[in-house]
């Protein structure tokens, strides 16, 4: 690897900023110039609807890279700054400002942005949560209002919807699905979540159509069953978009994102991508992925960094995530099967853990309030080898120490 070469970084969230982290502490001496289309350095984002959304954490808290340390890394950052076309004959990135950099090796983490909702317009009453500004803007708005109509009963609609409640607010989710986080959850799991937001107060409308138009209040929803729902603003969460318009137009291999083999490299072996615009293949799903999650961000950033720079291996994660919703944290390991009755492991109403095992193998782990046996049961998935089904319900033992073959 010679030094002069130039190694560009468009999207500087936290995949890019991974990226460009484990460049340089791979040894890379080159030129790293990170693009990104916001004045902030690269951030976590599952914060935003947590700590900073409740004011408990200051966005800075959330930056994996202050622009200091990025300097100290002689990283440059071109920040505000958003790149329109990537000419891949002559390895060229050009900039909206009229700036352009011609590159050896090109990384794209862009991320995306979140699903609009068309009918209610982005007036002050209307909110989205993607990014640090929409995180400041809501904690604001959030502090004005009383009721909060929430669009969308997935993961960001769900933490949103537990911190307002928790700040004393009226809430309401409608979700056009017959339960929530349908997407990505069994049946007891969506079950349980529905329960616990009913618990605090949450009016949870389920598997309903809806209108939803801005009034002189505020926002209304006009449910299929004649009831109107009035609020003081909307959060909508409803999905996102993966950015694959600069790919796309550069000729790239896109199919629900960038498509990428297992080190991250694009259909240009000089062109890399990673984060939740990344269509991976997975050998635990035995399918392709593209993952929005910030294990998946941070850890596919790195082998892709690493490969860059002559690295054989690949990402062969298993998909984890979080939640954290009133005093309940959730962790998914795996990809659980639909269908399939979990063995559970329940130490009490508030922690309790989910097995679901197919063709005899673990296929996935769900944990209330149990981050531990997550742990340990990653230890078993990877490894193969797990304890008896039937020892797993049985809390008087250690599950650490249950026999495993």
């Amino acid at each position: 690897m010679q030094e002069q070469q130039t190694f560009v970084i468009v999207g500087a969230g936290q995949a890019g900023g991974w990226v460009a982290l484990t460049l340089r502490s791979e040894g890379y001496a080159g030129r790293i110039v990170l693009i990104g289309s916001e004045s902030h350095p690269p951030y976590e984002r599952p914060p935003l609807s947590k700590g900073v959304l409740k004011g408990a954490e200051t966005p800075h808290s959330t930056y994996i890279a202050t622009a200091e340390k990025l300097a100290e890394q002689n990283i440059e950052c071109w920040f505000d700054e958003t790149v329109e076309s990537i000419d891949r004959a002559g390895r060229v990135v050009r900039c909206a400002s009229g700036r352009s950099l011609v590159y050896d090796t090109l990384f794209l983490t862009t991320g995306g942005s979140a699903r609009k909702l068309p009918a209610l317009p982005e007036d002050g009453r209307t909110f989205y949560l993607r990014r640090i500004d929409d995180a400041i803007q809501l904690g604001e708005a959030l502090e004005r209002a009383r009721s909060v109509l929430v669009v969308g009963g997935g993961w960001i609609g769900l933490e949103v919807a537990a911190t307002a409640a928790q700040a004393g607010k009226q809430v309401a989710v409608v979700e056009m699905a017959p339960a929530l986080c349908v997407r990505s959850l069994p049946a007891e799991i969506s079950a349980f979540l529905e329960e616990l937001h009913r618990a605090n107060g949450v009016a949870v409308r389920l598997g309903c159509a809806a209108t939803f138009e801005p009034h002189a209040e505020g926002v209304r929803a006009r449910l299929a069953d004649g009831s109107v729902i009035d609020a003081d603003l909307a959060v909508v969460g409803i999905g996102m978009v993966p950015h694959v318009e600069l790919a796309q137009a550069a000729g790239l291999e896109v199919d629900d994102g960038i498509v990428t083999d297992e080190q991250g490299r694009t259909s240009d072996p000089r062109i890399f991508a990673a984060g939740d615009v990344a269509n991976h293949p997975s050998r635990h799903a035995g399918r392709r992925l593209r993952l929005e999650s910030w294990a998946n961000a941070q850890n596919q950033a790195m082998v892709a960094a690493k490969a860059a720079l002559g690295g054989a291996d690949g990402y062969h994660d298993i998909p984890w995530f979080w939640s954290d919703q009133y005093d309940v944290n959730l962790q998914i390991l795996g990809l659980p099967p639909k269908d399939v009755q979990p063995v559970v492991r329940q130490y009490d109403e508030r922690r309790k853990v989910y097995f679901y095992l197919e063709g005899g193998a673990l296929r996935s782990v769900i944990a209330v309030n149990a981050g531990r046996d997550i742990k340990i049961a990653k230890r078993w998935m990877t490894s193969g080898k797990m304890p008896a089904a039937a020892d797993l319900p049985d809390t008087s033992r250690d599950l650490q120490k249950l026999p495993v073959s």
